[in-house]
């Protein structure tokens, strides 16, 4: 069974993040020029919440906000914040995204972040670990199975 840290292990580069005290357009940014659809929010080290794209259109842009003068710690997903360890199970993590909605899931080690984890990396990674199975089931089924 494959485990969160299977994830990041694929992961390069370092976290990206943002504080709440920063405006919008800078989370924007980082998403823009990282190809990555959600931020971390870090304050003094630690970890305060979650920005996403769908935060800023649905949290900015409807209302008519201005994204140069709007801090992120106003528009993001904050505390109580929903977060996995490296070594839970991915499908775990599936099952909790899939039924609170979230893409996006921070990954804390003895309380410090180590990342970030999307529902595609989630999804790609449980079907990879299903192919090597049906790899090994069929051929243990070409060898005849036991005492063939």
């Amino acid at each position: 069974m494959s485990k969160v840290e299977n994830v990041l292990a694929q992961k390069s580069g370092a976290l990206i993040h943002v504080r709440s005290g920063d405006m919008v357009v800078e989370a924007l940014r980082q998403m823009r020029d990282n190809r990555v659809r959600a931020v971390l929010v870090i304050d003094d080290g630690e970890l305060v919440g979650i920005v996403t794209l769908g935060d800023c259109a649905i949290k900015v842009l409807m209302p008519g906000l201005d994204a140069k003068q709007t801090p992120v710690g106003q528009v993001m997903t904050g505390n109580p914040l929903l977060t996995v360890k490296p070594n839970d199970p991915l499908e775990g993590c599936m099952a909790m995204m899939a039924e609170r909605g979230y893409r996006h899931l921070p990954v804390l080690d003895a309380g410090k972040v180590v990342g970030v984890i999307s529902l595609g990396e989630v999804v790609k990674e449980i079907i990879r670990d299903l192919k090597l199975n049906v790899n090994d089931l069929m051929g243990y089924v070409m060898a005849d199975g036991p005492g063939g």
